[in-house]
């Protein structure tokens, strides 16, 4: 079976992207389309949680959604985020992103390398603060072992809910592989398509947990990512494109 489109389970690309260059090259049909979206949660919903913002002297960010929310709740909940507030954020991608809330210059921020457990020395470092981690409904199990295990104060908020998208204007049928980078996309194509059946349609997907997450719905995974050989997602999907189309 030729590989003629594929879905991408993620929001168009605004620019030049190597998926557009492998729809090109490879004359396949690549169509994106977002599984999943965030809501944020409301100020209500963060006090039956028994947040007080005002609290906490350290804030850690692992995304730019935990940015924009944790400053929307401040806002709402008229409270005004000290100076002197500490950041610890996962990458400088996302520290630079605060530059959309606060003057960035004259503050206390800290990044990573990439991973969460890159944070490790700089919370053992600055270990004195109460830190708030801002986060979705679902969080990888390295962030609380990395934070137990570097013996910090800190307390999670839920500001925002992962929510499957409505995809039934969709003819899922059409497309001759799916592909998927969490185990959130996985549980919206079954809440969406309940009677979704693979056959000999193509499953890509990004990670281990979203490996498990697909195998446990029955589904099979015929491309993953990232390998050593194929660290991006689109490097696997031509391999394996190409290995078809002979």
């Amino acid at each position: 079976m030729k590989i003629k489109s594929i879905l991408v389970s993620q929001p168009a690309p605004k620019e030049s992207s190597p998926y557009l260059e492998l729809a090109k090259k490879e004359k396949i049909k690549i169509d994106f389309r977002p599984f999943i979206h965030i809501e944020g949660v409301d100020a209500k919903d963060l006090r039956t949680q028994k947040i007080d913002l005002s609290q906490y002297t350290g804030v850690i960010f692992t995304s730019k959604n935990a940015i924009d929310n944790y400053f929307r709740l401040a806002q709402e909940m008229r409270f005004t985020v000290p100076d002197t507030m500490r950041y610890i954020c996962q990458s400088e991608a996302i520290a630079n992103f605060m530059q959309k809330h606060i003057v960035y210059r004259k503050r206390k921020i800290s990044f990573g390398e990439k991973t969460f457990s890159d944070l490790t020395p700089l919370l053992k470092k600055h270990n004195t603060e109460k830190y708030l981690l801002p986060s979705s409904d679902v969080l990888n199990d390295d962030i609380p072992r990395t934070l137990d295990n570097a013996s910090v104060d800190w307390t999670r908020a839920i500001m925002y809910r992962t929510v499957c998208s409505d995809l039934t204007d969709i003819d899922i049928n059409e497309y001759d592989m799916l592909v998927f980078f969490s185990p959130q996309g996985i549980k919206s194509l079954k809440q969406n398509f309940p009677n979704y059946e693979q056959g000999d349609k193509k499953i890509a997907v990004f990670g281990p947990s979203t490996q498990a997450a697909a195998e446990e719905q029955g589904l099979r995974v015929d491309v993953m990512a990232p390998t050593k050989e194929s660290p991006s997602m689109t490097m696997a999907i031509e391999k394996y494109v190409r290995s078809l189309n002979k």
